[in-house]
């Protein structure tokens, strides 16, 4: 592996950076929108239970705000418990909207290593490319300067792509994630709000 990037010359630093980047990022979003983690199984229940049961404290309110987005978006409702339907929807939108934007954190830097990695791999090419003209005249170093030159080119824009590649497959899957679980937090919010307040009379 020094090998590779010996010979592949000072352009594959920001790619090497660009990978454990990535690295990064997916195994960091990969673990924090877990479903459970997002959506624990039973809570809205357990959070109905508690408001019908008229133990709604500070102390709850903030455990459940620091138990999981799911819970954040529910605390926001029992906090306006004692106000009207609207009340509780609106501090439940607000909340939920701070949620949304947790859960896409990251999200728009994964999709830019993406995009850069390939321009990243294709400076390296250049590079190469460049390295080679500039010996060709020299004829006494010419094979030399010849092989360090392509490899540095190949080596760039494989790298740039193996890092473009599973960043862009993630980066997808990541935001079909997000999309899919921002809507049932909607339905466990929807159902919060039904079973907490009843339509206002006209």
């Amino acid at each position: 592996m020094f090998t590779i990037i010996r010979d592949a010359g000072w352009p594959i630093w920001p790619l090497l950076i660009a990978s454990i980047l990535t690295l990064g990022l997916i195994i960091e979003r990969a673990w924090s929108l877990r479903r459970n983690q997002v959506l624990p199984p039973q809570l809205t229940d357990e959070v109905l239970l508690v408001m019908n049961t008229h133990a709604v404290n500070a102390q709850t309110l903030e455990r459940l705000h620091r138990h999981s987005p799911l819970g954040q978006i529910l605390a926001a409702g029992l906090e306006k418990i004692s106000g009207s339907a609207t009340d509780i929807a609106n501090s439940m939108e607000e909340s939920a909207r701070r949620v949304a934007h947790e859960l896409e954190r990251y999200l728009n830097a994964l999709g830019t290593i993406a995009s850069v990695a390939p321009l990243l791999g294709l400076f390296g090419t250049v590079i190469g490319m460049i390295e080679i003209f500039a010996h060709q005249d020299n004829s006494s170093g010419a094979p030399a300067a010849l092989a360090h030159g392509i490899s540095v080119a190949l080596y760039n824009t494989a790298f740039g792509l193996l890092v473009a590649i599973p960043a862009l497959i993630f980066w997808r899957i990541f935001r079909r994630r997000v999309d899919q679980l921002l809507i049932e937090l909607e339905a466990q919010a929807a159902r919060f709000l039904k079973n907490a307040k009843k339509p206002e009379s006209t």
